[in-house]
């Protein structure tokens, strides 16, 4: 055989391997604060059945969902999860790439907990107060005009807070919980303040100059982070919060604390949804692509007394999770309406 051939003979080789080994073993991408709900059930999924353990990757939701709409090839991920729901620009792009079947699961509830270090004392903050310190203009002291945001410390807010420095590590922009941070605290803050004018109830724009944070995807860095610096708060999925009470704790959001409690009864102000979604096409084509989605929506997993529960998920109320288990069994496809109205349920 000459030497032409056998290079030849070689990547059809390797080609015919990397298509095996894509067909045997599902990839999940997605958000960092759905990531360890699904790293477990990927983990008692590969334990329990006579398939692989998913490879499940922290990439962010918008930059899951970039991945998972690039295509519905084999060498794609077959899931992303979302720390918020599919964007109808999302959904266009899938649908522009050939991924026109989408089954969604909705995973549960989550609050974004700002906190700090244990060793600090209590703190209360309103959304305005935070929006205050990071945004990037705010109005100026006759509350006409915007200026270029002048604040270093908490107490340059309001003299009731902390003298501290102002320091807050938080997402990047690819992340859902940027996403919903920004909705839910920003842009609603921004209303408070008619000198944004046209941009009042959206502006969104944090500070440059240091104040604000972006701290990747891992949540758990941030972690470490308020470990390390007293000074610091930062902000994340809730789950976070739960896992290491041992060395942060939570800021209270008008005296309200983060607690599953709190987030379940919707008393919490910085609540949310969780999502993820499923490729249809490769049902049948990657193995366990089928069987995964069905056991991430038993009870067992994500009901009142699931498992997942003990490490911060905040379950759905059992009505509600019935509508979902129907949904997952019907594969039920994602449709513009459905996204649009933020939901994976069918439009009744």
């Amino acid at each position: 055989m000459s030497i032409k051939k056998s290079a030849i003979a070689l990547l059809a080789t390797a080609s015919i391997a990397t298509s095996m080994m894509a067909n045997d073993q599902i990839r999940i991408v997605g958000s960092s604060t759905v990531y360890p709900f699904t790293s477990y059930v990927a983990e008692e999924f590969g334990a329990t059945t006579g398939f692989k353990t998913p490879v499940v990757e922290s990439t962010g939701s918008g930059g899951g969902m970039k991945i998972f709409c690039a295509g519905a090839g084999l060498d794609t991920p077959s899931f992303t999860n979302a720390s918020r729901a599919m964007k109808t620009k999302e959904f266009e792009t899938c649908k522009a790439n050939g991924v026109t079947e989408i089954t969604g699961l909705m995973v549960g509830y989550d609050g974004i907990a700002i906190a700090q270090s244990k060793e600090n004392p209590s703190f209360n903050l309103t959304k305005e107060q935070i929006f205050l310190a990071i945004a990037q203009e705010v109005p100026s002291k006759d509350g006409k005009t915007l200026i270029a945001n002048p604040y270093k410390k908490w107490s340059d807010i309001d003299p009731t807070l902390p003298n501290r420095e102002i320091r807050m590590l938080g997402a990047p922009t690819t992340s859902g919980t940027r996403d919903s941070f920004d909705e839910m605290v920003m842009e609603k803050a921004s209303k408070s303040f008619p000198a944004y004018g046209e941009a009042q109830g959206k502006y969104k724009k944090v500070r440059t100059d240091g104040a604000y944070i972006p701290s990747g995807e891992n949540d758990n860095l941030i972690v470490q982070q308020l470990t390390q610096d007293k000074a610091a708060l930062g902000y994340f999925g809730y789950s976070f919060l739960e896992e290491n009470h041992d060395k942060i704790s939570g800021v209270t959001l008008n005296g309200i604390a983060p607690t599953a409690k709190n987030i379940a009864d919707g008393k919490y102000p910085v609540s949310r949804s969780m999502f993820m979604y499923m490729k249809n096409a490769h049902i049948g084509k990657i193995k366990g692509v089928a069987e995964f989605m069905d056991l991430y929506v038993q009870d067992a997993m994500i009901g009142q007394k699931g498992v997942l529960k003990n490490i911060g998920l905040i379950p759905m109320p059992t009505e509600t999770l019935r509508d979902v288990q129907k949904s997952v069994k019907a594969r039920t496809l994602l449709t513009k309406e459905m996204v649009e109205k933020h939901t994976i349920l069918p439009i009744k």
